[in-house]
């Protein structure tokens, strides 16, 4: 090849890369935070199947305002201190909208380094109610939730014990985490405030694999029912535990247990076990294009799934409104007071970031499946 020939053919390259550079910098990047490994992964594959499969829907439709959008997916275990690196691994990529994190413990501190650089964070999993309401004191306006509270969902259920469980003996136990205490400690509130006092208020050492003496705790105690603010890992173990010992109570827990891993740990001990959930969007019609579409590829999209899809849809309807990818004026557009349209419903969000007028499910286990019951 001739010299001159060879500087065309570098030209002409340099060129391609440099316009192949420029489309991938036209492209709207959002990441996705969450725990893709450890004991809680699969609400992290809950979170990366959502997410893709609405950026997968939407850039078919030709995505938002002409440009595409492209995920990063980052692994934080749902341990803080891993949260706090994969906050800063974001806003040194240049990535402003985080569709994460899942556990509050995890999304809390992750807020701080967001809010510093700007960044729109939505969690469609941790319901702290610090998360929010911490960043609205600080002026931070930039945090969102498209999720339930904890002080909501304990306004739901807490009541709903105390009345169903009126005269019984009543165990409330937590993880220690910001997710585990929090929504225990809101259970326990409302439940006590309807009339029903616990015999129990304990908290439990999460990732240990015997928790005999808890058991035996329970068992003098006399214990009917138990509510634990925890992960499935742990409520899985209580239950097999205690089955070994001939102890049987109800256990009623939060969203957490919306997995079939929690029947993997707890197997036939599981049965009848209850938890809380929104209302399930599955069955909606606004579901059903995506629900079908998830589980062709082989994937039972319950839990988180449709929730994180749901934070993808509301950042392309923000960034439409706005016709800005500028966080600030997108968050400012979600909480104009109109309606969002998403898999899980129209919802609207608060000055704060959180969701409006939430709804519950209390649902029950029963042979590896669950279900609603009637109330």
């Amino acid at each position: 090849m001739r010299k001159h020939e060879m500087r065309t053919f570098l030209t002409a390259a340099a060129i391609g890369l440099l316009m192949a550079g420029v489309a991938q910098a036209e492209d709207i990047r959002f990441a996705v935070a969450g725990p893709l490994t450890g004991p809680l992964a699969t609400i992290g594959d809950q979170f990366k199947q959502g997410a893709q499969a609405a950026a997968d829907a939407i850039n078919e439709k030709g995505g938002i305002l002409g440009r595409k959008i492209a995920l990063q997916f980052e692994d934080d275990q749902c341990d803080p201190k891993q949260a706090v690196s994969v906050a800063n691994r974001i806003a040194a990529s240049g990535i402003q909208f985080v569709d994460g994190h899942a556990c509050s413990g995890s999304s809390i501190p992750a807020s701080a380094v967001y809010a510093e650089n700007g960044t729109l964070m939505m969690t469609p999993a941790s319901s702290n109610p610090a998360l929010t309401d911490d960043a609205a004191a600080k002026g931070w306006a930039n945090i969102m939730r498209l999720y339930t509270r904890d002080d909501a969902q304990g306004a739901f259920i807490g009541p709903w014990i105390a009345k169903q469980y009126a005269g019984k003996n009543v165990a409330v136990l937590h993880d220690k985490t910001a997710y585990g205490k929090g929504i225990a400690d809101a259970v326990r509130s409302t439940m006590n405030a309807n009339g029903l006092k616990e015999v129990v208020y304990e908290g439990i050492n999460a990732g240990e694999k015997d928790y005999n003496a808890l058991v035996t705790k329970l068992k003098d105690a006399k214990i009917d029912v138990v509510y634990f603010g925890g992960y499935h890992p742990e409520a899985g173990l209580i239950l097999r535990q205690s089955f070994e010992q001939s102890l049987k109570f109800q256990l009623i827990m939060p969203d957490s247990i919306a997995s079939p891993e929690f029947w993997q740990v707890a197997g036939p001990a599981g049965e009848g076990t209850m938890f809380v959930f929104p209302s399930d969007p599955q069955g909606k019609p606004e579901a059903k294009q995506a629900v079908d579409k998830i589980k062709a590829k082989g994937f039972q999209p319950e839990g988180f799934t449709l929730f994180s899809y749901a934070v993808i849809q509301a950042f392309a309807q923000g960034i439409e409104r706005a016709g800005s990818d500028d966080p600030s004026k997108v968050a400012a557009a979600l909480k104009d007071g109109k309606p969002v349209d998403t898999v899980v419903g129209s919802v609207t969000f608060d000055e704060k970031g959180d969701l409006k007028n939430a709804s519950y499910d209390i649902n029950r286990w029963s042979n590896g499946a669950y279900a609603p019951i009637k109330q």
